[in-house]
């Protein structure tokens, strides 16, 4: 009996949240595969699947969602991806090619990076298509650049030493600082940093918000998972 061959497993990415950020590459990958992996939260959402429907042709195709957690305990975490990856495998192993859809680019602090980790020591085909990361589209809807000359650029989760980074030259990107806003905010006004730092909330979605200057912010408008603030270097 012949053998069935293995699959190619895609992680793509789907960018920050305007559909129109995605790349062509992205969009023609979707329309081959015929299984989309999507994340999905506790709640149900699927937010990357829901921006990649609005740019790429997914009709017909198997969705397959891939549970995880924000629980803080690593070991619940690490079944999630576990879980993800064996379900991601079976489909593999009939032959089909897979594509996992992921909010922004798949490099940077990505759920993809960890499914890639658990898949390719096992042999599997693997590529990636990069998205628009989320600071770049920031970047462009705050009207501004991010680094020039030879200023160096420093990317944060938001969850690292704050003071440490802030001492460091060049633009500071902090990255999903949502639940971290209330002591970045504090941090980055006893440096007098406020009137150097702007964040955008959900860029790119409905519920996007944009305050620029944080000495602007307002919890009721401004709060969110999603929010990167950039801190530009004090000009002399």
């Amino acid at each position: 009996m012949e053998q069935i061959k293995r699959g190619t497993l895609f992680g793509v990415g789907v960018g920050p949240g305007d559909p129109e950020l995605m790349t062509l590459k992205a969009v023609r990958t979707l329309e081959r595969c015929p299984v989309i992996a999507a994340p999905r939260t506790a709640s149900g959402e699927t937010l990357a699947l829901n921006i990649a429907a609005q740019a790429a042709d997914l009709a017909g195709k198997e969705i397959l969602p891939l549970s995880f957690t924000m629980a803080r305990d690593p070991a619940q975490r690490r079944e999630a991806h576990r879980e993800a990856a064996r379900l991601l495998c079976e489909k593999l192993d009939q032959g089909l090619d897979v594509a996992v859809v992921n909010l922004g680019d798949l490099s940077i602090y990505s759920t993809w990076s960890y499914l890639m980790a658990l898949i390719k020591p096992l042999g599997y085909a693997i590529v990636m298509v990069p998205g628009v990361p989320s600071f770049c589209a920031v970047a462009a809807r705050l009207g501004i650049s991010l680094v020039e000359q030879n200023e160096p650029l420093h990317l944060s989760s938001g969850h690292g030493d704050l003071d440490t980074l802030l001492d460091l030259p060049g633009t500071k990107v902090l990255m999903k600082s949502g639940s971290q806003l209330p002591g970045v905010l504090t941090v980055l006004e006893k440096r007098g940093l406020l009137e150097h730092s702007a964040m955008v909330r959900s860029c790119g979605l409905a519920e996007e918000a944009v305050c620029q200057p944080l000495t602007q912010f307002d919890p009721a408008k401004h709060a969110g998972y999603f929010s990167t603030v950039i801190v530009k270097e004090e000009k002399p």
